[in-house]
């Protein structure tokens, strides 16, 4: 069983920064793809961020220049540096873990961490 904890969400003006933290465990095959995914009320989850095991990134085109992700894979946590956070960022922010194997995809999920941005 895989297990995705997330962390680090919060409240925070427009303009500052947040930094949030997601650890795995459990049996996690390598090589696999850490992202970030985020969802507004009322809207579909979308992608924000990925990163492969290797340290290949790819990002939404909403937050490129802003955001950053980065994985440790020693440590099996993946995170993802917000900066100039603007109100349009507020949603919850999930962590995802993926691979596959003889085809078959493997995903899993974390429980969500809100971030707000308002003034």
């Amino acid at each position: 069983q895989v297990q995705l904890v997330e962390s680090g969400g919060g409240l925070v003006q427009p303009g500052e920064s947040l930094r949030l933290s997601c650890a795995a465990s459990g049996s996690i095959f390598s090589p696999n793809v850490m992202a970030w995914y985020r969802q507004a009320p009322g809207k579909q989850r979308d992608l924000v961020a990925d990163i492969t095991s290797g340290g290949t990134t790819n990002y939404a085109d909403s937050v490129k220049g802003r955001f950053t992700i980065s994985r440790d894979n020693a440590k099996n946590t993946v995170y993802l540096q917000l900066n100039s956070l603007r109100s349009e960022d507020t949603a919850v922010y999930y962590c995802n873990l993926e691979w596959v194997v003889l085809s078959r995809t493997y995903r899993y999920w974390g429980q969500g961490t809100q971030v707000t941005v308002s003034s």
